[in-house]
């Protein structure tokens, strides 16, 4: 029989009758095995609650590696080896950042974290991740990122990283050095995922992995050897986005998921628990996920001490000690730990025979190739749950007094020659004191043993990792035409809204033979609210189970369908999770080789506003696919109130630099939109995506003006010309929910006051500020060139008149374009809270609508000497407008 260690409380009124239980647990385990012990608690613990016993609910186990001893695996390979490489790694990382930083420059750059996880990240890369090749699509690795310098220094010894790009970490101006953290913008061959906005990591991993489901159920890519691996730090963890979807991972028994959470204790100011324990409270927020939760907390020569532990004292210890505790120990030395750790007589007799350096020995788990090689095997096989390993680490492993354990170490840039030397001697590395201070890289030649095992390692697996990729197979988009029904005037008293005007160009994008099955409709929870619910019947909402319950509306046309293959993904009341799957669907064509095309349909205000950072990752990703902002602006959205009236997404989407952003007012406008959207990110493969506000008020529509598509795309074109005259003239611009305002504004202004308006609709104020600033750019480094001019410019080159921008955005919006008009300019906006109320009366207060519209033009040709001051008194009394009223930006 095993002599598993199990001390009993002091406390126990009869030890015997517990030792036989325990002994008789244990002979169980030995000879039917742990599934069978298993079975026999469960059903013990089921009798004590049917018998009314109140069992308190525990959701950690004991301070201890979940996987014993005698259940480890002995790691392959040559581990001799392995350590030798990782030694070389890990200075490598070491020698990158303190180049970077050598005298002034301060350019940053991270070695703690990295110094903590290498021996996680190794035994990876070693033997468990695979990149795509014909065999296998390629495991998905979410790489922490503070750890980049180490992903960099393996690279670079597999000589996929010059050492002149070594040498310029964090110096990529001129084009040849490395991004600070995991950027695929701007190294878009290597980094996959941006994660070092901490929390989008864990979140996005998750999706990913859901996704992954996804597109295995719907036949599209095989991915049932994958696993989404994503490393994260204890520390991240506090970031609501690190733990706000592990619910979902367990209820959707995400088993190719596995997180990896270096608990290392410390985050950068201090502890992360200081009085507590960071593995204890993660273990318990996983196991109540539903998760598989694997510890490793302490290293192989702890594994003796353990089991001569026959009175539980030691784990103890372990238990009674805090997070604070151990970080210190660890900060000190082996004199130390015995002092304050040992100490009990008890204690200190388990280790009387052992020297301080042997005290100092004793390692954490998450150092230990073999625990940690056990740890991923069984994340690997694990069926029907997602994995979290909880690893056990020391921050600044290896930096000695110069960080190790200390409260400073995730600020250290710098090292003196005592650690180097230090961090030298512990590793073996093969430097001289000379070499060691001019950090001198080490990269064996391409026929070392070290080489040559990481090659066949890495060969064995399919090739090198980090890699992306930049294309999948273009996609035939369907032409403009066939969107024909959209691009026709709507008929006598047919309205209909541009939101239900995309609808219908969704559904037929679905039925399209080439297109359709790549298509991704995406919602949070509102697909009603936007006339979508007829697609619930024929896409199917998907679920990983299909649907195992009948739909109270099963009896009618657009029941709630829900199915293993189905095409929506109905992500519940989370806008983050669906732009998480949003990211997930909008970077196929480089996760998966497979181009998809995302839709997600939302509120508009809570989008940008709510998942600013998962979109700003997004660009970064080169994600392609739509978003649509539902109910768009600040009063289109009438009796919902401040929370809701989104008057600034377009300037929040305008701060993406690869985001093409659009506000159209007419269905042709959406059209002509949408179908070079398709051209641009699934033919031509553009790296841009797309955000078009889409509006929930009901209106006739127009039909598309002859040759009009180019200048909707650019931002600006003529959508009625006003009389012909000598007399007052002004140009009305406008855009969305406030176009057919300023419509009805040009009408007023020549029935009220004989004014003449050239009218303008303007679906991208943000497009139209992008050409003139590269307009404005190309003129300044080209001083003796014919100058360009913006598209603003030439729209306006032949009018004449002040210009007037009504949106329902905020001024800013509108103002984009200021430099470019070349002359007075007044802008409108809903600068402001908005609130509840009638379209109407909304647009009066926020001083949009046509009266508002008008009074602007008017003032504008009286301060130009067109127009008479008093006209405009006298039309402010006409309309009934309250010169006193409050400003709608300060109420």
């Amino acid at each position: 029989m095993s002599a598993l260690p199990h001390g009993l409380p002091p406390s126990d009124p009869d030890g015997q009758e517990t030792r036989e239980w325990l002994d008789a647990l244990e002979a169980v385990i030995e000879r039917e095995g742990p599934e069978r012990a298993h079975y026999l608690i469960e059903r013990l613990i089921d009798l004590a609650r049917r018998s009314g016993i109140n069992l308190p609910y525990k959701a950690t186990t004991a301070y201890l590696n979940t996987i014993p001893p005698g259940q480890e695996l002995v790691a392959p390979g040559n581990q001799e080896l392995e350590h030798r490489i990782r030694s070389l790694v890990r200075w490598n990382a070491l020698a990158m950042v303190l180049r970077a930083n050598k005298g002034d420059s301060n350019l940053g750059g991270h070695i703690a974290s990295f110094a903590s996880a290498a021996t996680l990240y190794d035994v990876g890369f070693n033997h468990f991740w695979r990149a795509p090749s014909a065999q296998h699509g390629g495991d998905l690795i979410f790489m922490q990122g503070h750890s980049a310098p180490g992903i960099y220094a393996r690279a670079f010894m597999h000589g996929q990283i010059s050492e002149e790009q070594m040498d310029h970490f964090r110096r990529e101006v001129d084009g040849k050095g490395l991004s600070s953290y995991p950027h695929p913008w701007l190294m878009p061959d290597f980094w996959q995922f941006p994660t070092v906005s901490m929390g989008l990591g864990p979140l996005q991993a998750i999706y990913q992995a859901r996704f992954m489901k996804y597109l295995r159920d719907r036949g599209i890519v095989d991915t049932g050897a994958r696993k989404v691996w994503a490393f994260m730090g204890d520390g991240e963890m506090d970031e609501p986005e690190s733990l706000g979807a592990i619910g979902l991972a367990g209820r959707e028994r995400l088993d190719n998921l596995i997180f990896v959470i270096n608990c290392n204790l410390q985050r950068l100011d201090g502890p992360v628990r200081g009085n507590g324990k960071i593995i204890q409270e993660l273990e318990a927020d996983f196991r109540g996920a539903g998760w598989n939760v694997i510890k490793i907390i302490w290293g192989s020569y702890w594994d003796p001490l353990l089991a001569q532990d026959r009175r539980g004292l030691l784990r103890q210890r372990m238990e009674e000690c805090v997070d604070g505790d151990y970080q210190t120990f660890k900060s000190k030395d082996g004199a130390y730990v015995r002092e304050h750790f040992f100490n009990s007589p008890e204690l200190k007799a388990m280790v009387a025979n052992w020297s301080d350096d042997d005290i100092w020995r004793l390692n954490r788990g998450g150092h230990d190739p073999h625990k940690i090689y056990t740890a991923y095997q069984s994340a690997m096989h694990h069926a029907g749950q997602p994995t979290v390993i909880l690893a056990k680490t020391i921050k600044g492993y290896g930096m000695g007094e110069s960080g190790e354990a200390q409260n400073i170490t995730h600020q250290q840039k710098k090292m003196g020659t005592t650690s180097l030397k230090a961090f030298r001697d512990r590793f073996g590395l093969p430097l001289t004191d000379a070499q060691l201070d001019k950090l001198e890289y080490i990269r064996p030649a391409p026929d070392a043993p070290e080489i040559r095992y990481m090659s066949e390692q890495r060969a064995a697996l399919g090739g090198f990792l980090p890699r992306r990729r930049r294309q999948a197979a273009a996609l035939d988009v369907p032409p403009l035409a066939a969107f024909e029904t959209q691009l026709k005037a709507s008929g006598e008293g047919r309205e209909f809204s541009t939101t239900m005007a995309f609808v219908r160009m969704l559904g037929a994008l679905t039925k399209d033979a080439q297109l359709g099955r790549h298509i991704v409709p995406i919602v949070a929870d509102e697909s009603r609210t936007f006339g979508m619910e007829g697609m619930f019947r024929g896409l199917g909402i998907w679920s990983s189970v299909g649907q195992n319950y009948t739909p109270q509306d099963a009896g009618e046309l657009m029941f709630y369908k829900e199915s293993k293959n189905g095409q929506i993904l109905q992500e519940g009341i989370t806008e983050a999770g669906a732009m998480a799957s949003w990211i997930a669907a909008a970077t196929s064509y480089s996760t998966h080789g497979v181009q998809m095309i995302p839709f997600f349909i939302y509120y508009s205000m809570f989008g940008f506003q709510r998942f600013g950072d998962l979109a700003w990752a997004a660009g970064d990703q080169r994600a392609r696919g739509f978003l649509l902002g539902g109910t768009s602006g600040r009063t289109t959205l009438n009796g919902e109130g401040l929370q809701h009236a989104d008057g600034h997404s377009h300037v929040q989407a305008a701060l993406i630099p690869n985001c093409v952003a659009y506000d159209p007012t007419f269905s042709y406008e959406v059209a002509v939109i949408l179908q070079d959207g398709l051209r641009r990110m699934a033919q031509a493969q553009e790296d841009v995506f797309y955000y078009i506000t889409l509006l929930n008020e009901n209106y006739a529509h127009p039909a598309l003006p002859s040759g009009a598509e180019q200048d909707i795309l650019k931002g600006m074109y003529l959508f009625r010309k006003g009389p012909a005259g000598n007399g007052p003239r002004v140009q009305l611009l406008g855009c969305g929910a406030i176009l057919r305002e300023v419509i009805a504004a040009a009408d007023m202004l020549k029935q009220d006051w004989g004014v003449d308006a050239d009218l303008w609709s303007c679906p991208s104020f943000t497009e139209l500020a992008r050409d003139g600033q590269a307009a404005a750019r190309w003129n300044l480094l080209h001083p003796a060139e014919k100058p360009r001019q913006a598209h603003v410019e030439t729209c306006l080159k032949d009018t004449r008149g002040p210009v007037i921008a009504s949106t329902d955005y905020v001024r800013a919006f509108a103002e984009q374009i200021r430099p470019f008009v070349p002359r007075r300019y007044a802008t409108l906006g809903t600068d402001g809270f908005g609130r509840s109320d009638s379209r109407e009366k909304l647009r009066g207060f926020f001083e949009i609508d046509r009266h508002y519209v008008t009074l602007a033009a008017l003032k504008a040709l009286a301060d130009e000497g067109q127009f008479e001051k008093a006209k405009v008194a006298a039309a402010i009394a006409r309309y009934g407008l309250d010169p006193e009223k409050p400003n709608p930006a300060a109420v």
